[in-house]
Formats: structure tokens, sequence, C-alpha cells
């Protein structure tokens, strides 16, 4: 069996060191590189979880790895898938917050490479967006969608990637543009809910992982799904099976629902 030498961007952060965890326990999958930011008092030392030096070079990093994972807080999103198109290395991003430019910069690089982007990495929350794309396909406009999130009070974006994967697959299964029907932030007078709107709630406090629930309303009767987050380790090993399918892949964008195999 070829051992897919994966590198970690964030490899001090939470996820970061969730992530090497999962590659040490993962046949076949072996850390290639660890990386973080220039500043970083760790940087130029051993990785503490497995036998490298922590790097503050991305380029350095996508040099020494075959796959890249990169879980790090927006605003640095275009610049990897960048480095990712320059080196023809395939990257996984499970950044959330992501802005068009960004979505545009991983739209450039999947000319180049394999990118696999995903709100969320775990397989329930992928089943979850599946579910909440055929339930809305078969209920009728008379059916109001929220969709409610809580994470931890250190997460920097909302409302959550995943949050947003839902209300995606909500859309599509209405055949509706997400951006035409969102509300995602209520205050004051703001009158009666209007037909056909996908709302969104945020909750943030003490060390949530991540909480997401998808309710259908009706005059009569209510749907709920959801789906909880219990460790930090699901996440961590939807992340690493995807940066293993990605080897020999071809070129293109990718989501989580295609490492998963789940056609919607």
């Amino acid at each position: 069996m070829t051992t897919c030498q994966i590198g970690i961007l964030g490899a001090m952060g939470r996820m970061g060191q969730a992530i090497a965890a999962t590659i040490s326990a993962t046949e076949g999958a072996t850390i290639g590189g660890a990386a973080d930011r220039p500043t970083h008092d760790m940087v130029g030392k051993p990785y503490p979880f497995a036998d490298v030096t922590l790097g503050g070079s991305i380029e350095d990093l996508f040099r020494s790895s075959d796959v890249v994972i990169d879980f790090t807080p927006p605003g640095s999103t275009a610049h990897h898938a960048g480095i990712a198109a320059q080196t023809g290395k395939p990257l996984i991003v499970g950044t959330t917050g992501l802005k068009a430019a960004d979505h545009a910069a991983l739209d450039d690089a999947a000319a180049s490479t394999v990118i696999v982007q995903a709100g969320n990495f775990s397989l329930g929350v992928n089943l979850l967006t599946a579910l909440t794309q055929k339930a809305a396909s078969i209920l009728g406009d008379d059916w109001d969608i929220e969709i409610l999130e809580m994470h931890h009070r250190n997460k920097v974006d909302a409302p959550s990637g995943t949050a947003e994967m839902l209300g995606e697959a909500a859309a599509s299964g209405r055949q509706v543009n997400l951006e035409d029907v969102a509300c995602r932030s209520r205050e004051g007078i703001i009158g009666a809910r209007p037909s056909g709107e996908i709302g969104f709630a945020t909750l943030r406090g003490g060390s949530v992982i991540g909480e997401h629930e998808v309710v259908f309303a009706s005059d009569s009767e209510r749907i709920t799904l959801s789906h909880r987050a219990e460790n930090r380790g699901l996440f961590a090993g939807g992340a690493v099976r995807a940066a293993v399918w990605a080897q020999g892949k071809p070129a293109g964008r990718y989501t989580m629902l295609d490492v998963l195999g789940l056609d919607l």
C-alpha cells in the first residue's frame, strides 16, 4: 500500500493536533510535514506529534507532502489555494467563513489540482445535509425552515460553515438560491415571517464543539433533524479520509459528499 504523506497547516491548533493524532492512527497515512505561523514559538523545533520539525513555510510544507490539510482561520485560504495550484498538490480545506474571493481562488486552483472543500467533514453532518435537501424537496413552502447552530465561545465566524452548508442543501431541495431567501439575523419589529424564508440562529458559549438542528415547521406539525459533535476527532477523521481519497483523483473541486459517495 502506498503511504500518503499528509501535511498539516495550523499544526499546533486544536484541529491541527486532532488531525495529527488521526493520521498517526490511520493505516496508509503519515505526517509528511507540519507548519504554523512563522511567529509561533515552536517553529524550528520538533513537532510533538511526529518525527518532523514544525515549519513556518507554507511552500516547504506543500513540497514535502502528497496532500495538505488546512483548517486554519479564515483569511489565508486564497493564498494556500494558489500554492496548491503551483505545486499541483491536493488541498483539503476545512476552514469556514470563506468569502467569495476564497471560493474563486479554490475554483481557479481546481483547474490544476484536487480541491476538497466542505463546511463540515463529519459523516453524520454530511448525511444530515443529504436528509435536509431531501426533506426540503418534499415539503412545500408552507413548511418554514430554520437552522440553529451552537459552538464554543472562541469560534470566529457566524453562522457556522456547517449551518451555511445545511442552508444551501435546503435551498437546493427547493430549487432556489439561498442568498435570495436567507435570513441570518432578526432584531426589532420585523413583521411576519415571509413564505419560503430560510432562517438561521446562532448561539455561542462554553466549549461546545458543534450542534446543528434543521427545523421544518408547518401549522400542524414539526420535524427536527439534528447532529451533535462529541469530539473533534470526527472532523479530523473525515479530513484524513478525504486526503487519502484525493490521491490520484483528477483535478477538480470536490466536497465531502464526493469522498463519501453520497449522491444528492
